[in-house]
């Protein structure tokens, strides 16, 4: 399967955005999976450097209850340039996603209580997330973590030795 849409500047990016290589992560910041995987890319991105662009792109699960309440968190802090720095705090952090913690979070990250709690609900904010879902969808997303690489579904081992080898063959 492949990626629909392609990655666009509509997405979250970090790295180089003329990388070689394109790493697409549909993600849910409750899966422990994906929270295993959010330190793998971060040994991926150490490794590759320039040579690695990394895209977010959120795929909250019915069977996490605090999952979409994260996703909106995350959504939020974009707003405020925040996106990678409550990424980072939500998997480092998974085990708190209460709303008591998204609201401190986004305060450690110098966001107004007031102006997060009134942007949870704003249809721009939950729009993103739905237009995430629907992407992966798209593209055959089945549960999360999902990755897709240079734009194809990646079906191999998620680990980084495994990620790393193959990722080296694309350069």
């Amino acid at each position: 399967m492949s990626l629909k849409p392609p990655v666009s500047d509509q997405d979250h990016i970090q790295g180089n955005k003329d990388a070689i290589i394109e790493l697409v992560e549909y993600g849910d910041y409750q899966c422990p999976y994906c929270g295993d995987f959010y330190y793998v890319v971060k040994a991926l991105q150490q490794h590759f450097g320039d040579n690695l662009k990394f895209v977010f792109r959120n795929f909250p699960l019915e069977m996490h209850p605090d999952a979409l309440h994260a996703a909106i968190a995350s959504e939020i802090a974009a707003k405020y340039d925040q996106f990678w720095s409550m990424h980072d705090k939500l998997y480092e952090h998974q085990n708190a996603l209460s709303d008591t913690h998204l609201i401190a979070y986004a305060q450690q990250l110098g966001i107004d209580k007031q102006d997060f709690e009134s942007d949870f609900s704003h249809k721009q904010i939950t729009s993103k997330i739905d237009s995430d879902i629907e992407s992966g969808l798209r593209s055959g997303v089945n549960g999360t973590p999902s990755v897709y690489i240079n734009g194809q579904k990646y079906n191999g081992d998620y680990e980084f030795d495994a990620l790393r080898d193959y990722l080296t063959k694309l350069l």
